[in-house]
């Protein structure tokens, strides 16, 4: 371990956010855990809080842990890499392979591949996830962007709060849209009465989500292909909005409905396309991942019905 003292050239109403513009590398969900493990001094007291305020003047100590080495090993596993360079690799992960490590998945996941294709991934979401700036569901496929080295997360990561970074979905749902187009928000947070899915909650228990829809495309036998727009990115964020609408996606196994029509292994929800400005060169940049072949499939057996 390294300590590092930093002092205030102006205020800040939060520690957290001082701490972040200050430690290169690090982001506020980073520096919460130096606070957490008690790893933060201000004035020469321990700051227990990422919320106490920090004046012009006042010294922050932090503790910095080591580096710690990967705990996910390179797997050779097929996965897209739809584009690459120094800092960043845009890779399309196709439907039932998990973003990275957790619930039992230790292997076959896209951080067990990336570390076999890759030469390098940013260490800022730890051993579990290095180099994953935002993951999507395991049976959802399609794009996502992963950060090579720190700076590249931190620059990429920003990008997702500020909401400059854009992504598209195409989802085929249940039933006929009402409308054309339209905004839904909500707030999302846990499932009060099932703690494994999400659902709309109340604003005391969850967080704002912000999803735009727009019909593509309507089929006879009752179905409405539908582009989504994300402005907040949180967990199951379209599934649970098709639900909200009444209109899950098709083949969903926790929010969709039991009896499916199509020999389906997870919902026909598609990370279409992705929008950001490259880390370095600040170029603006824009990826599109076609439709994979059983979600197609199925539209055409719609188009022929």
């Amino acid at each position: 371990m390294k300590t590092k003292k930093i002092t205030a050239r102006e205020s800040f109403a939060r520690a957290d956010i001082f701490l972040s513009e200050n430690l290169e590398g690090y982001t506020r969900s980073a520096v919460k855990k130096l606070f957490d493990g008690g790893l933060v001094l201000i004035n020469g007291k321990p700051a227990k809080k990422p919320s106490v305020p920090v004046n012009e003047g006042d010294e922050a100590e932090v503790t910095l842990p080591d580096a710690v080495k990967y705990c996910a090993k390179p797997e050779d596993i097929p996965v897209e890499i739809v584009y690459e360079d120094g800092d960043i690799a845009v890779v399309n992960k196709p439907q039932g392979m998990t973003v990275h490590m957790g619930n039992g998945n230790f292997e076959g996941t896209l951080v067990n591949a990336l570390l076999y294709k890759l030469d390098s991934l940013s260490g800022i979401n730890g051993v579990i996830r290095p180099g994953i700036v935002h993951r999507i569901d395991k049976d959802t496929s399609g794009l996502l962007v992963v950060a090579k080295n720190d700076a590249a997360h931190l620059s990429l990561s920003k990008q997702i709060e500020e909401k400059t970074c854009k992504r598209t979905y195409l989802a085929l749902l249940e039933g006929n849209l009402k409308d054309d187009s339209g905004t839904i928000t909500t707030y999302i947070g846990r499932d009060p009465k099932d703690r494994v899915k999400m659902a709309v909650v109340p604003p005391e228990k969850g967080k704002i989500a912000i999803t735009d829809f727009t019909v593509l495309k309507r089929f006879k036998e009752g179905y409405t292909l539908c582009r989504f727009d994300l402005k907040t990115g949180r967990t199951h964020q379209i599934r649970v909005h098709a639900k909200y609408l009444a209109h899950p996606v098709v083949g969903d196994p926790v929010y969709g409905v039991k009896k499916q029509k199509f020999n389906l292994n997870g919902q026909l929800l598609h990370a279409w396309r992705l929008r950001l400005v490259h880390p370095k060169t600040g170029e603006e940049m824009t990826f599109e991942a076609p439709m994979p072949d059983y979600f197609t499939k199925v539209l055409k057996k719609l188009n022929e019905i």
